[in-house]
């Protein structure tokens, strides 16, 4: 009796250890590392956000943003459209073949973008060269963190640029936090601090990577300039279509409409990053899968717009109820565009799923067709809307411009060959 009775509770064991494997093993995916990166870079800039917010009035906290826009901008354009490209590419390299086929790939730009850089600080008036300096290394810092980003998903070391990310968010906060202490009202200041916190563990793993060893690898940067060109239009799009509403509203509206549109902004943007962290990490798996005749795309779009269906909601929920406790009474206008830029947020999230697919496909010029296409609506969009309706109109110009990326990817999807 005794001997049956414990049948059913080896079993449960058993079954309860094989979840536990399977958890485990989930947790190992390299997507989940990524997207851990990036809920941590989340965390951190909703944090930072609030440290500014804070600190700042809502003008300096828009010349903030406007910087961060610039340098983001400045890093699209040395990638060179690159960052996905390489993922492709390069499958399973090491980390140390990887920097060094990244570093011939960003010779050319990055020699460019200085001189560039210099020019613009040598000619201009305004802003000052120290601005200029300080905007072109953050940028030239956020490229080789992209860069390391692609190595490491290409190599499987996805781990390590986690622990690049944890010991950059805790040198990024400490700064913060002491700026917020000392009460510094300067912007370019504040970019300093995000400077210093990047340079120090991207510098790192870089000299950790390069004293590994290379081994036998091919060549494949002519590859991945071609794709990288193919989809550069694409990545200038998307960065574009991400990031021009924050360009526009202090020249239509001013910088307090923008501080307070990046107060809401800066957080929805969490919700798209998970699927895009997937899809990232996919890439070589998918390629892989369509050179053999296996790739499938509906289930894979069908997925990501579940998650969106299901969080989409709470996210928007919570950020109503929290604009005002957390951010104070001068953001209250803010609560108008939640729901707006939540629903945008959504679709930009499945787009990435169905762009990714492309790509994996080999047709860049699909993706960058798509992406072209959101930021010409969602430009059009600011345009007619910004004027009329201020933060509300940038809102619904992301909403307009990233359900037409969202719409011409999935047409794409159904005319590529899988």
């Amino acid at each position: 009796m005794s001997e049956v009775a414990e049948r059913p509770s080896v079993a449960v064991g058993t079954a309860a250890r094989g979840r536990a494997r399977w958890v485990w093993g989930q947790l190992r995916e390299p997507y989940i590392k990524l997207f851990a990166s990036q809920l941590l870079v989340g965390g951190v800039a909703m944090v930072a956000n609030v440290l500014m917010v804070r600190a700042l009035t809502p003008s300096h906290r828009g010349e903030v943003a406007l910087l961060l826009q610039v340098v983001y901008l400045s890093t699209q354009v040395l990638l060179l459209g690159t960052e996905r490209s390489f993922v492709a590419a390069y499958h399973d390299t090491t980390p140390a073949a990887g920097v060094r086929a990244y570093a011939r790939l960003l010779a050319v730009p990055g020699g460019i973008g200085l001189a560039a850089a210099i020019g613009f600080a040598v000619m201009a008036p305004y802003p000052s060269a120290a601005v200029v300096a300080l905007i072109a290394a953050y940028a030239l810092v956020e490229t080789c963190g992209l860069a390391i980003r692609s190595i490491a998903i290409a190599a499987g070391r996805v781990t390590d640029f986690l622990v690049l990310r944890v010991v950059e968010a805790v040198l990024l906060l400490s700064l913060l936090v002491a700026l917020s202490v000392a009460g510094t009202a300067r912007p370019e200041v504040w970019i300093l601090a995000y400077l210093v916190a990047g340079i120090v563990p991207t510098g790192a793993y870089l000299v950790l990577w390069l004293r590994g060893t290379a081994g036998p690898q091919q060549d494949h940067n002519r590859l991945v300039r071609r794709e990288g060109i193919a989809l550069f239009p694409a990545s200038l799009s998307n960065m574009a279509m991400l990031r021009v509403d924050r360009l526009a509203l202090p020249v239509i509206a001013s910088t307090s409409a923008l501080g307070l549109y990046a107060s809401v902004s800066t957080m929805t943007e969490l919700l798209a990053w998970p699927v895009r962290a997937y899809a990232d990490a996919r890439l070589g798996r998918w390629r892989v899968a369509h050179q053999e005749g296996t790739l499938r795309s509906r289930p894979l779009v069908l997925a990501a717009s579940l998650y969106c269906v299901v969080v989409a909601p709470i996210a928007a929920v919570g950020l109503l109820l929290l604009i005002v406790p957390v951010f104070g009474e001068a953001y209250a206008p803010a609560r108008g565009i939640v729901v707006p830029l939540v629903a945008a947020a959504a679709l930009y999230a499945v787009s990435r799923v169905s762009l990714g697919l492309l790509i994996a496909k080999g047709r860049g010029g699909l993706v960058s067709a798509a992406e072209i296409a959101g930021f010409g609506v969602s430009f059009v969009g600011y345009l007619l809307l910004i004027p009329p309706f201020g933060i509300a109109g940038a809102a619904y110009g992301s909403l307009i411009g990233y359900g037409a990326c969202l719409l011409f990817a999935l047409g794409a999807n159904r005319m590529a060959p899988s």
